[in-house]
């Protein structure tokens, strides 16, 4: 298991944010973030934000999460909006969250498209 390696790791630091990013089985590692030191997680899209705030115990800033390549890299505006509506409104509360695509920003995302998701994030807090 990664636990003993992780915590060696994030306990070496001495930063007030630790972040960890993971695309992959990040519903395995979630439980344990805080306990590793983790306060900021990037997680894959394919997980929710409700289900990520149950694993962590809410005791992690999420970032996330909106699919990076097929609704902020080729979708429309309105999926855009719409990804964003719907990862919000699945979550009681909105603290520590802070809205992203989950995995990371593909590249040629239209202006368009980034102008929705900031919007649609504005509008959904």
């Amino acid at each position: 298991m990664a636990l003993p390696y992780l915590l060696r790791i994030f306990q070496s630091f001495d930063v007030t944010v630790k972040f960890f990013h993971n695309d992959s089985a990040g519903l395995v590692c979630a439980p344990s973030l805080a306990e590793i030191g983790v306060n900021l997680f990037n997680f894959s899209f394919r997980h929710s934000l409700t289900e990520m705030k149950k694993l962590t115990a809410n005791s992690v800033t999420l970032l996330g999460n909106v699919p990076p390549h097929d609704v902020l890299s080729v979708g429309t505006a309105e999926d855009v909006r719409n990804s964003v509506k719907a990862a919000l409104d699945a979550v009681i509360d909105r603290r520590r969250i802070i809205m992203s695509c989950g995995g990371g920003m593909s590249p040629g995302i239209s202006t368009d498209n980034i102008e929705a998701f900031l919007l649609a994030a504005r509008t959904q807090s």
